[in-house]
């Protein structure tokens, strides 16, 4: 298989996908289900031969494709994948595929759906495999941009208001990733946009690194939901449907923190030393943040988007320590926190589409009822505490271990916010799942055995991490292990 060019073949399956959703009649709604289905599943088996097929002992970029696309400015279409990139596509294969799977009742609009959702998925496997960085940031905009109707449309909740919120942040981050993005190509001379040619050492002065950095950390962090950029988040998770809500949360908000890993971090490592202990705090606030505003929240959408501003605190909070246990941690929680959220959301989703209602307050004894639709949100729920022997125990010990080494006292609060999480958590499953039952929702009926499936998946992978993480840090420790030298700097 090494003529393939299987990269190129997963980044066209949601395009194709997407293409031929939009020249079928409204009509054949079954038959665009049908065709997304195949695309995700495409997908995910090509992403599992990506993972056995890449050699972790060798590391660096492998199934390199490279194809000029603007010569005259050095734009090349260059797509490969590292331990890093290899885990993050894997991770949008299975949130695509078992979106498609939970958003298989839908009845509204179904073929501008499955097409706005399949520009997204194609958008999310490009920014994950680019090596140009103009290619990068071209995927990354079309990524982002089907958010605005995907909420807009099938939305809930003051959807034109969250959807507009949502736009306007992440356009806000792209007005300051694009002069950044500008100023590495003219301050390396002009001649290309080659991460790896940008990458290497003495191509930038520490005082540009130093003045760059800062509008690519936040332009890619807004993204992924840094604090105080935050807000559009928990908005948008609330009003999203279903499966976006599983995209939005389990690989878009990732897009953000993979950029400052992979072309701010990377491109510019004496930047990152400097600016590292100033990002770090706000890392650790988003976490304690997050979890204690989720205890407040009342709507089971808003504890949830809450949440992901805390866990995604703990992946920025990783990649800011700059050293190997650290930025492993924050790519293993990229992938968990992913996968976690992802069942989450589509938990929630099949209550919802129920009992149109989301208020914690209005349910009690769930689990009584639909013990099984309610046990996908007690093991979401479990893995979000960090129970041990699921995926997010590896990736938060592995963070906080680090933190700790590097930013003591940073590491000690962070942990804090372990309890805040606890206490949401608890507070949820007491409220709505177990507690007193309601009678009101007797009438519920649990998931037919074709709609268990891809909560089931989600549940499988994250217990399979779980209790065999060394698959995960052995693929992602091919790629960190440079960061071992930046680590020491602070």
């Amino acid at each position: 298989m090494s003529d393939m060019p299987i990269l190129s073949i997963i980044l066209l399956a949601p395009l194709v996908a997407f293409l031929i959703t939009v020249v079928l009649p409204e009509a054949q709604t079954q038959l665009i289900k049908i065709i997304n289905a195949v695309a995700g599943l495409t997908t995910l088996v090509l992403a599992l031969v990506v993972w056995a097929s890449y050699d972790k002992d060798l590391g660096g970029y492998q199934m390199i494709e490279d194809v000029p696309w603007v010569p005259d400015f050095g734009i090349h279409y260059t797509v490969a994948v590292d331990g890093i990139s290899v885990v993050l596509t894997m991770l949008t294969a299975i949130v695509f595929l078992t979106g498609v799977l939970s958003m298989w009742t839908l009845e509204k609009r179904v073929k501008e759906y499955f097409a706005f959702m399949g520009l997204l998925v194609f958008g999310v496997f490009g920014v994950f495999i680019s090596l140009d960085i103009f290619v990068f940031f071209f995927f990354y905009e079309v990524a982002v941009l089907p958010m605005y109707p995907l909420i807009a449309i099938w939305g809930s909740t003051r959807k034109e208001y969250s959807a507009m919120k949502l736009t306007i942040f992440l356009m806000v981050g792209s007005a300051l990733l694009f002069p950044g993005l500008i100023a590495l190509f003219v301050e390396s001379g002009g001649h290309t946009w080659n991460l790896v040619a940008l990458s290497q050492a003495g191509t930038f002065s520490e005082s540009t690194q130093i003045f760059i950095y800062p509008f690519l950390y936040i332009g890619f962090g807004i993204l992924a939901g840094m604090w105080p950029f935050h807000s559009w988040s928990p908005t948008g998770h609330v009003a999203a449907p279903t499966a976006v809500s599983m995209l939005h949360a389990g690989v878009l908000m990732k897009l953000g923190a993979f950029g400052i890993l992979r072309i701010a971090i990377g491109v510019l490592p004496l930047g990152a030393a400097y600016w590292a202990p100033t990002f770090a705090v706000l890392a650790t606030i988003g976490i304690v943040y997050g979890a204690f505003v989720a205890m407040r929240q009342t709507d089971f959408k808003y504890v949830i988007g809450f949440s992901s501003v805390s866990h995604m605190g703990i992946v920025l909070l990783g990649l800011n320590t700059l050293g190997v246990d650290g930025v492993n941690g924050a790519v293993f929680q990229m992938f968990a926190h992913g996968i976690m959220t992802a069942l989450f959301f589509s938990a929630v989703g099949f209550i919802y589409d129920q009992t149109h209602d989301r208020d914690i307050r209005h349910f009690g004894g769930l689990v009584g009822q639909i013990p099984v639709a309610t046990s996908f949100f007690i093991l979401a729920a479990l893995c979000g505490m960090g129970v041990p022997g699921f995926a997010s125990f590896w990736a938060e010990l592995l963070v906080f271990i680090e933190a700790i080494r590097v930013f003591p006292v940073l590491g000690m609060v962070a942990i804090v916010g372990l309890v805040f999480t606890a206490a949401y958590v608890l507070r949820v499953l007491g409220l709505a799942i177990f507690g007193p039952k309601n009678s009101d929702w007797d009438e519920l009926v649990e998931p037919t055995p074709f709609l268990s499936i891809p909560r089931i998946m989600l549940i499988a992978v994250l217990l399979f991490f779980g209790f065999v993480p060394s698959l995960m840090v052995d693929m992602i420790s091919s790629a960190t292990h440079i960061f071992s030298a930046a680590g020491a700097s602070l």
